[in-house]
């Protein structure tokens, strides 16, 4: 197994939430491993302070806008060349019960959160992948695809319902884009965070947020560190053996159904 700056040395890497939290620590770690990385993200501001401050590319895009991807992955080839790795981070976890006091939970809120989460996933993962095709090299290695699930895929609590949906159809896509992309020398990963500390999580709401930390790992006793899931990132393309599996990053946690 080869070390992971031979790995990325000088191979294109797209980060989608690549401005903050576990997206933008993804992105220094592939930078300072010497990948050229870009970073996406829908916070035009912030991502232009975050590719600057590490010498990446950043663009300003939804990632469930198909047109918008389709233009930045083909800026990405013009620019740089030929997509390899792609981690796919960029996700939002809006809490609401289906019902609430017997009225029906707004269709649109269920849906916002699936675009975002779930088909802002394969619409990058589709328009990377052709790239990845058409770079390789003999039978060697194509490209590398992680995608951001959550424990929530397999624990969901109440009033998680369009959050556990969404991450289970990330998580449900990786084994059979691995058996389907391995002609083509494409790995397809997985990872299931549980609590970690970033904007995502600290920015919920005061009674949302203490729901979610109040759930503490058997050990380390506290959340999650987004360069954790970094170095997780980094472990999963050093090591070719790792495809079609979505690996549990929470400690041992177990969410209940209600804390």
């Amino acid at each position: 197994m080869q070390d992971i700056g031979a790995r990325v040395q000088g191979r294109v890497a797209v980060v989608t939430g690549g401005a903050s939290g576990l997206g933008a620590a993804t992105a220094k770690a592939l930078r300072a491993a010497g990948a050229c990385v870009v970073l996406i993200d829908r916070d035009a501001a912030a991502v232009e302070a975050a590719a600057a401050a590490m010498d990446a590319i950043g663009f300003a895009a939804d990632v469930a806008d198909a047109e918008g991807i389709e233009s930045v992955f083909g800026q990405v080839a013009e620019r740089l060349g030929r997509t390899e790795i792609l981690v796919n981070c960029a996700g939002v976890a809006d809490p609401g019960s289906v019902v609430r006091r017997g009225v029906a939970m707004p269709l649109a809120e269920f849906r916002r959160v699936v675009e975002i989460n779930l088909l802002g996933t394969i619409n990058c993962i589709r328009c990377a992948v052709p790239q990845m095709i058409a770079g390789r090299a003999g039978d060697a290695e194509a490209g590398v695809i992680v995608n951001t699930a959550s424990i929530a895929a397999f624990d969901g609590q109440i009033g998680q319902a369009a959050y556990a949906a969404s991450k289970g159809g990330v998580a449900g896509l990786v084994l059979p884009l691995a058996r389907e992309l391995g002609e083509h020398g494409i790995r397809v990963m997985g990872i299931a965070p549980g609590v970690f500390e970033t904007p995502m999580t600290m920015n919920l709401a005061p009674r949302s947020r203490d729901v979610v930390f109040a759930a503490v790992p058997p050990f380390p006793k506290r959340p999650g560190q987004a360069g954790e899931f970094a170095a997780l990132v980094l472990a999963i393309i050093a090591n070719p053996m790792l495809n079609g599996e979505v690996i549990r990053l929470d400690g041992a946690l177990r969410m209940p159904a209600r804390v």
